[in-house]
């Protein structure tokens, strides 16, 4: 099967934990020993997240000047960069030296006159109390929201419409290359009025780029890999519930956290409706009984409803 893995930037920086390389390079690494386990006989695609990252890029360096040096399309490629290469050793050490490896700086262009460059939602960097995030805020001219009990800042988060470098990752797949791409929802461009492609200040949603890329690929399986086991209604509450298989159209009439399941659902809808495949979203740990269809929720075409475990 072709396959294309997105993996969250918080699993990879975990919320809370101290953001180092030494951490994110041990959480790459559970990451890789998961993925190692379907790797033969599939063609896998990586994607993965970037906001703890990007948003610590972002603050080392306003912490030297009032004007950020490096704009977000900039830091989006640097962390691509970054996660792709320990992506690429944590699991070329785990498998056969003679599999190739190849991580693709991605532009994803996007629409400038895209309502999200007015309604900053995206969360990216460390987490912080209120009257952190609220000095930070009139320090740096940032917006934040509300993180569960906490607050991070928020950025502009359009609409991925085009992968640019989709021929080049398509030819590495055809030989059989396990490619590491559109990290962090990918390098956010756009065309000015001159049409020239340039940099956008923004972060794309992983999980909605993920879905077009997989698209775009025809792959088989979108897996959208998280800390949790599956989709769960009434999340946090004793009633709560997890979803074994559900139809788009069903699943889009729940009501699900707008910063971490709501995207990831609205990726899997877009997936499943335009190829007529399936998206699977549950926990990194299951990724082998995933693929086999044995955990995560199922979201598909194929059949109405929702079912629960």
């Amino acid at each position: 099967m072709r396959i294309v893995i997105a993996l969250g930037g918080n699993a990879l920086l975990r919320r809370g934990e101290p953001m180092t390389a030494d951490n994110q390079r041990a959480n790459i690494r559970i990451a890789t020993e998961q993925i190692a386990k379907i790797a033969t006989g599939n063609q896998l695609v990586i994607a993965h997240g970037n906001g703890p990252q990007i948003g610590l890029l972002s603050l080392q360096a306003s912490a030297y000047t009032a004007v950020n040096p490096y704009p977000l399309d900039v830091l989006g490629a640097e962390t691509e960069g970054m996660i792709g290469y320990m992506i690429e050793q944590e699991l070329g050490n785990l498998l056969d030296a003679d599999i190739p490896f190849a991580t693709v700086l991605t532009q994803v262009v996007v629409d400038a006159n895209d309502p999200a460059f007015q309604n900053p939602s995206k969360p990216i960097g460390p987490i912080y109390t209120k009257a952190q995030a609220e000095n930070l805020a009139a320090e740096k001219g940032w917006h934040i929201a509300p993180d569960g009990d906490k607050f991070r800042r928020v950025v502009a988060s359009p609409q991925p419409k085009r992968i640019v470098e989709i021929r080049p990752i398509k030819w590495l797949l055809e030989k059989n290359c396990i490619v590491i791409c559109a990290g962090g929802g990918g390098i956010p461009t756009l065309y000015d009025s001159n049409h020239n492609l340039i940099g956008a200040e923004a972060v794309i949603d992983k999980d909605l780029c993920a879905a077009l890329l997989a698209e775009q690929l025809d792959c088989d399986l979108l897996v959208i890999a998280t800390d949790v086991s599956a989709v769960f209604t009434h999340w946090g509450e004793t009633a709560q519930k997890a979803i074994s298989e559900a139809h788009p159209d069903e699943i889009e009439k729940l009501s699900f956290a707008a910063g971490s399941m709501r995207p990831k659902v609205q990726a899997a809808c877009i997936f499943a409706r335009n190829t007529g495949n399936v998206a699977v979203i549950g926990s990194l740990a299951d990724i082998k009984a995933i693929i086999q269809g044995k955990r995560g929720t199922r979201i598909s075409t194929t059949k109405l409803g929702i079912r629960y475990l």
